[in-house]
């Protein structure tokens, strides 16, 4: 039965699509425009899913260089704090010792340190060296008020800079950090005494030009 016969009006349409003649065996006219647009949009699909991968990359890249940037301020930071926190509890532990060591330094001086109690004195000096703790202030030194508290005050010809003339008591620091002033007496230069002396000197080469030991003039 034709499909006039079952109703229809057309017949229905077969394409052929083969790129290959079957009857010649040659490529059909427009195969290779077909191929090459094919192939062409093949790679400019490849090119879009590659350059869509750098920029997931690059951004995955940046993401990570952050975070490792991020991580080592953490760490720095946390470096920073411990070893804040290490010298402030060392501080106050010595703080606390720095009048035992004032004892042991006054017994010193008096020669009162002696027997065990040198040893224990020793060892105990030793000990809050290690940690850090050394002693300054010596007599001669030129005043400093960032490190020096003055106790007393006086003038005097000797000098020529306020100068710390006695160390009443030592001072202690922990590398560049000030545990506690050094106490020391200051002298300044007496500029009255200066004065007095250069008059004195402007006397005596006065004296010299003018009459001599007797008194009488020169009859020269």
């Amino acid at each position: 039965m034709t499909p006039r016969e079952n109703g229809f009006e057309e017949e229905p349409v077969i394409r052929d699509n083969r790129k290959i003649d079957p009857e010649t065996g040659r490529a059909r006219e427009g195969a290779g425009e077909q191929a090459a647009e094919a192939g062409a949009g093949r790679q400019e699909g490849t090119a879009a899913t590659e350059a869509a991968a750098s920029d997931l990359l690059a951004e995955r890249t940046a993401d990570l260089q952050r975070l490792q940037a991020e991580y080592s301020n953490y760490r720095k930071r946390v470096e920073r704090d411990r070893i804040t926190v290490r010298e402030q509890a060392v501080a106050s532990v010595l703080g606390e010792l720095l009048p035992v060591l004032d004892d042991i330094g006054r017994a010193r001086d008096h020669g009162e340190l002696t027997g065990g109690f040198a040893k224990v004195s020793e060892s105990l000096e030793s000990a809050v060296a290690k940690l850090g703790l050394s002693t300054y202030g010596t007599k001669g030194d030129p005043f400093d008020p960032t490190v020096h508290e003055a106790l007393l005050h006086s003038y005097s010809a000797e000098v020529t800079e306020p100068t710390c003339v006695e160390i009443l008591q030592p001072g202690y620091r922990i590398g560049d950090r000030i545990l506690r002033p050094a106490r020391v007496a200051v002298a300044e230069p007496d500029e009255s005494a200066a004065a007095d002396e250069a008059i004195a000197q402007a006397g005596g080469a006065t004296g010299s030009d003018g009459p001599d030991a007797s008194g009488e003039p020169d009859e020269s």
